[in-house]
């Protein structure tokens, strides 16, 4: 008797058709045109971003934990054509993290074959920042009653504030932030940056609305949480033709429909406690399940490397295989249905 229950794909399977796709290939060619330093001839770029590849579908913490799991996996090892080291893929990164531009370039080749596949990619956005916990002690002393901790094995990292998530309390932490946004229609990442965690998020909308018009979309409307209720957040977004969505602080008896929509904190374009309102505010959640799906499928929060130019590059590798899986998985469909 049939089960109604469909076999996931092999990560084998998933890493030898994104191999095979146009945008990798042509982030494999950007790559080997960059060049390399003097030394013994190492792994093909073709190899590394495999590696890559794998590390992000996985979600594994580290280059030795990749190395490892490839040099145990005959099927992996054949899909990218050997196993490289612990040491190649920390040089790969390396490369990676003083040529960041060839990424930022695959980024945009993704987000225009994903605007191909589905016209309302990117119309309505959702932001929001999510707590990234340095791989260091952030203590200020050595130890309880101990002197004053002199040098901190990742200065660039800083305390800063997290919510409640279910079980877990809010408070202090020592690390990152991640801002992002994503579309709210696919729930896929549009523009993101990492950053030390002792600014507020707020901050950082303009910059993110600016970086997801650079990358060829056009939002129309922005949902983000009370966090970001501020004067100053609505005027960043209105006058980049963007209508906010944003629930203002205070209790629900606030939160009413207002008679006047003509832009601003208090009377809002898209006016507070309409149908519209409401139900572009629940997709808000998407960014939410985003991060979600980032940090627990494809390891973002889990790294193994300290400063803020290495912790930005892991984001964007968990982000590059995330991006390259969705849109592999839309072409297919788009082709079945045609």
């Amino acid at each position: 008797m049939a089960s109604g229950k469909v076999a996931r794909r092999t990560v084998v399977a998933d890493v030898a058709a994104l191999l095979d796709s146009p945008e990798i290939a042509a982030l494999i060619a950007a790559i080997d045109g960059i060049g390399s330093t003097r030394g013994r001839k190492g792994y093909g770029t073709r190899t590394l971003v495999g590696a890559v590849l794998i590390r992000g579908i996985y979600g594994l913490p580290s280059w030795t934990w990749t190395a490892a799991l490839i040099r145990e996996h005959p099927a992996l090892c054949e899909i990218i054509g050997g196993a490289p080291t612990n040491w190649a893929c920390c040089r790969f990164a390396t490369k990676l993290c003083k040529n960041r531009s060839v990424l930022g370039e695959f980024f945009d080749r993704c987000a225009e074959a994903l605007r191909g596949v589905n016209p309302d990619f990117g119309r309505d956005v959702a932001i929001d920042a999510s707590d990234l916990r340095a791989w260091a002690n952030g203590q200020r002393y050595v130890s309880k009653g101990g002197k004053l901790r002199e040098r901190f094995s990742d200065p660039d990292a800083s305390w800063g504030h997290r919510s409640a998530i279910s079980t877990r309390k809010g408070g202090g932490f020592y690390g990152y932030k991640i801002d992002l946004a994503v579309c709210t229609r696919t729930g896929l990442p549009l523009a993101w940056q990492t950053r030390t965690a002792r600014h507020h998020e707020s901050l950082f909308v303009a910059d993110l609305l600016d970086a997801v018009k650079a990358r060829g979309f056009k939002p129309e409307t922005c949902a983000m949480d009370k966090g970001y209720d501020a004067s100053r957040v609505y005027d960043e977004c209105e006058s980049r033709g963007v209508d906010p969505v944003i629930p203002i602080k205070g209790t629900k008896a606030n939160q009413v429909v207002l008679p006047v929509a003509t832009g601003g904190r208090m009377f809002p374009r898209i006016a507070r406690g309409t149908e519209r309102f409401k139900s572009l505010y629940r997709r808000r959640a998407a960014v939410e399940r985003e991060f979600g799906y980032l940090k627990n499928e494809h390891g973002l929060a889990s790294f193994k490397v300290r400063g803020t130019e290495r912790v930005a590059l892991h984001a964007d590798l968990m982000i590059l295989a995330r991006l390259a899986l969705a849109l592999n998985r839309s072409q297919e469909v788009a082709a079945l249905a045609a």
